[in-house]
């Protein structure tokens, strides 16, 4: 049987690639989107099906995982970026918060009991060197923050889960995105190569990582 897979913001940029990537890889894909009709369309032209998903509304996951079904494979893609000081702006540190940590959270706690009953999951944590503390937590503050919290999100729940569940994080670098810019240096598929592998992983794979291309990086 063909394996699932959910990815969040998968209507546009690295999140689309990761979608793209997974169908050409044979995994059946579902595109998480807060925008249902542009998630459709996305879908349509990757050969997936698209669920509406919006991590500021708990209520969309728990119906988007269910409208999804058993799903093998998650991706929390989905991200926001204020470039402001925290202080100033408490709602969009909260939201900062909501799209980058409590949904994700969410999200894995839907889907872990099938991954569990079918000894098999694999959850991508998308992150970012800015949420390092060994790289200084650069960058705009309330995503920094949402960022390395979702990396310790990663690490303790690797403690948690099955080890037939492996969860990761990953950093895929300055990507040419709304968020990155055009003059970034990556293309949305070049960032979304360290998410397939992960997303792919053998058996014996790693859990409880942080990876950039491939390879191992501090917290």
């Amino acid at each position: 049987m063909k394996r699932m897979a959910l990815v969040t913001g998968a209507n546009r940029g690295i999140g689309r690639a990761i979608a793209a990537g997974l169908g050409n890889q044979g995994y059946g894909v579902i595109v998480g989107s807060r925008d249902l009709a542009e998630g459709r369309r996305v879908a349509a032209e990757i050969g997936a099906r698209a669920v509406e998903l919006d991590l500021n509304r708990p209520k969309t996951l728990e119906r988007a995982v269910a409208e999804a079904g058993d799903i093998d494979v998650l991706v929390n893609n989905a991200g926001v970026y204020f470039n402001e000081p925290m202080l100033p702006h408490p709602g969009h540190f909260g939201e900062s918060l909501s799209v980058m940590v409590e949904g994700p959270y969410h999200l894995i706690r839907l889907a872990v009991p099938a991954m569990t009953r079918k000894g098999f999951g694999r959850i991508v944590n998308v992150s970012s060197g800015w949420g390092s503390f060994s790289e200084g937590l650069a960058g705009a503050a309330a995503y920094n923050v949402a960022k390395a919290a979702l990396n310790a999100l990663t690490l303790v729940l690797s403690r948690e889960l099955p080890q037939t569940v492996k969860i990761n994080a990953m950093c895929p670098g300055w990507v040419r995105t709304r968020m990155g810019g055009q003059g970034a240096t990556r293309s949305p598929e070049e960032g979304a190569e360290t998410a397939l592998w992960l997303a792919t992983l053998p058996h014996d794979g790693p859990t409880g990582g942080f990876f950039r291309d491939r390879q191992a990086i501090d917290w």
